[in-house]
């Protein structure tokens, strides 16, 4: 089979389904590499291929906030151009330091931010339990932080019937 764009051989195909219809594509390495496919990201890059469109040298396919252009991961280096390069993070800090435009792909993708994934049968009380035992600490550390002793006393105790409640099951 020959690239779509010039005579050689082709080994890179591209299928994708825009608007209810299945379009391929076939592209030699020299085509590919020229239009940025032989990344990690190089699906992604299909919609820009597919419209005719030429991939930004950069490898940018969307515009994202001005802070999170010149974000750079202080442990690992990994800047927010690597990130839109590569579609994954370089360590768990990056999370933190390109939170915006995390929480923003991931309003695109899914319901929501958090994920909520099934506990098994025998571990929802368990599990229901240790979220209320991290939600009173977190009031308790506010409640000492702001020296409302009263309250935190209340949290205190609050917080030793839960564990021993954990204890019994």
């Amino acid at each position: 089979m020959k690239c779509d764009f010039c005579a050689e051989k082709a080994t890179v195909f591209l299928t994708q389904l825009v608007d209810n219809e299945i379009k391929k594509m076939s592209l030699c390495e020299a085509c590919a590499e020229e239009r940025g496919v032989s990344d990690p990201t190089g699906f992604s890059l299909a919609d820009a291929l597919l419209g005719g469109g030429k991939i930004p040298e950069d490898g940018t396919i969307s515009g994202a906030s001005p802070e999170a252009e010149g974000a750079t991961c202080e442990t690992c280096g990994f800047t927010f151009s690597k990130f839109q390069q590569v579609g994954r993070l370089g360590c768990s800090d990056c999370y933190q330091v390109f939170r915006p435009e995390v929480t923003q792909r991931l309003k695109g993708m899914h319901k929501g931010v958090l994920h909520l994934g099934r506990v098994p049968a025998g571990l929802v009380e368990v599990h229901q339990r240790q979220q209320k035992l991290d939600t009173l600490r977190g009031r308790l550390d506010e409640a000492v932080r702001s020296e409302n002793y009263e309250e935190a006393a209340g949290l205190r105790d609050e917080i030793s019937k839960v564990e021993e409640e954990m204890i019994e099951l």
